[in-house]
């Protein structure tokens, strides 16, 4: 694109005024841009939209971007992802995949808008619009999706400047819904999951406090009977289509080895024993894997399963509702209550950092002071009568 220059003007029907951007495509076309300012018709604002001139020509100019590249916005994206998944994560792939077919591309697919014509007013709609449907802190993980899509726009001289950089985005958001089993509810699931599918699942987790895809990911390799360690290097990812199993875990801390104790060793090694009976009774059906969480056909427990056997599980046996991670939690609480210190829980669930830990503290610490006011208000009842 060359030979750029702009106006100011009016449009019928529009409060605002609008910049009118005159150039030669790459044949030498002469063409014209139409970019509103959303600066009032008003008192002294032309003052204000000369200046905005200047620094859109400016934009333009020095970036040497070139507007005769034609493409929807829609299409750009989809064909940015295709290209990003060469070199990202599988499960990373899945989940943005999940985000742009779900929510980004059926809201902008109706506008019809090309790359370079996509505004921060734009992206500010999406968000009021996704806010209807999912949290802020989910709502700022799209706005980043949309950002890193137009970073590529910009290397690629279709647009000036990421509209994405420059809206308001919602504040993030203290998840306040984790709810915690104390010790009593703890040593009850404990009990009435004993023979259940999900027993050796949640005995793992409770214990030493992992994630259900790190739990579901461990195999018979990683178990050293002879040296008592369990080696947490394998998870058991769901994804948006499919469920992803990877030879790494959430970060770097959560990559480590750790103890095996004579209960859990003793649960395991009789385990792997009803595994093999399981084999002998299905010699044609039965799926041979190294997973240690599996069905009684051999197959590898899904994450989806766990969540919703878990919710029935909980509600045949009158235990609160509680999310199948908030076992990690409620780890973390069991911790505590036997007199352990905000370190040593850092260290056994394996926080990258810190904070996550002091957020679960004060969850617990607000348990326990309503324990405490609700005792209280037993013993002074009568005085309040």
């Amino acid at each position: 694109m060359t030979n750029i220059n702009g106006n100011i003007y009016t449009k019928k029907g529009s409060p605002y005024y609008w910049i009118v951007l005159d150039y030669n495509d790459t044949y030498g076309e002469r063409k014209k841009k139409w970019k509103n300012t959303h600066i009032p018709i008003k008192g002294d604002n032309k003052r204000l939209v000369k200046a905005k001139l200047k620094e859109v020509l400016a934009e333009f100019e020095n970036q040497k971007i070139d507007l005769s590249k034609d493409i929807l916005f829609t299409v750009f994206m989809s064909e940015w992802l295709e290209t990003l998944q060469l070199s990202i994560a599988e499960s990373t792939y899945d989940g943005y995949k999940k985000v742009m077919d779900k929510y980004i591309l059926p809201f902008f697919e109706p506008l019809k808008l090309r790359v370079r014509d996509v505004e921060p007013m734009h992206i500010q709609r999406y968000i009021k619009h996704a806010l209807s449907s999912v949290s802020g802190n989910t709502v700022r993980k799209h706005v980043v999706n949309i950002s890193k899509c137009l970073d590529s726009a910009m290397k690629q001289n279709i647009i000036a400047y990421n509209p994405a950089k420059r809206i308001d985005l919602p504040k993030k958001q203290k998840y306040t819904g984790a709810k915690f089993y104390n010790e009593k509810q703890i040593e009850q699931l404990l009990t009435v999951s004993k023979g259940d599918p999900l027993e050796i699942v949640i005995l793992l987790t409770v214990f030493y406090g992992l994630r259900r895809s790190e739990a579901l990911g461990i195999k018979w390799e990683a178990v050293d009977f002879e040296n008592n360690t369990i080696a947490i290097k394998h998870t058991v990812v769901q994804g948006h289509t499919k469920v992803h199993l990877k030879d790494s875990t959430k970060n770097d801390a959560s990559n480590t080895t750790i103890p095996l104790v004579s209960v859990i060793a003793d649960k395991l090694k009789r385990w792997r024993a009803e595994q093999a009976q399981h084999k002998l009774l299905q010699p044609n059906d039965y799926i041979n894997s190294d997973y240690v969480c599996t069905q009684i056909d051999g197959s590898l427990i899904k994450p989806h399963y766990v969540s919703q056997h878990f919710k029935l599980l909980l509600a045949n046996n009158n235990l609160p509702h509680i999310r199948f991670h908030d076992l990690r939690h409620s780890s973390a609480g069991y911790l505590k209550y036997l007199g352990f210190d905000l370190k040593d829980i850092q260290t056994w669930l394996r926080h990258g950092d810190i904070g996550t830990t002091m957020n679960i503290y004060v969850n617990l610490d607000m348990d326990a002071k309503r324990a405490i006011a609700d005792n209280l208000n037993r013993r002074f009842q009568k005085f309040g009568t």
